[in-house]
């Protein structure tokens, strides 16, 4: 992490960072997955308000970070233990990746805001088993 630098620029981003590292580094494996669910819907979110709001970087920044989530759910997976139920998630993050590549090269907010709906869904299930 880069404290000194990130401060400088934008405190609230550091903030946000912290806070994330501080909550991973005690949660258990479902509180994990549940963080990364929240962390990717919000990341969504944020993609689809910044392309409404021809806001360039920042849309580019969390599609980047919203990616980069999928990858490391699908990689959180055991298809040894998980069977069908991992295998159907993996395909749904395959699909969301693909839907979010391919919004990324327009401005309409609606595949980003539509996907973090459809995963926000998994997320607050997540939140059940993790309560």
């Amino acid at each position: 992490m880069q404290y000194a630098t990130t401060l400088t620029r934008d405190p609230a981003a550091t903030y946000r960072q912290i806070d994330v590292v501080g909550r991973s580094a005690t949660a258990s494996a479902a509180g994990l997955v549940q963080l990364l669910y929240e962390e990717l819907v919000a990341a969504l979110r944020a993609a689809g308000w910044a392309a409404e709001n021809r806001k360039y970087a920042i849309k580019s920044d969390r599609i980047t970070r919203a990616t980069a989530i999928l990858f490391a759910l699908e990689a959180g997976l055991d298809f040894d233990k998980g069977g069908d139920v991992a295998i159907t998630l993996a395909r749904l993050y395959a699909g969301a990746r693909t839907t979010i590549i391919n919004a990324s090269l327009g401005h309409d907010p609606a595949p980003f805001r539509d996907t973090a709906d459809n995963l926000d869904e998994i997320a607050k299930a997540w939140r059940s088993i993790s309560n």
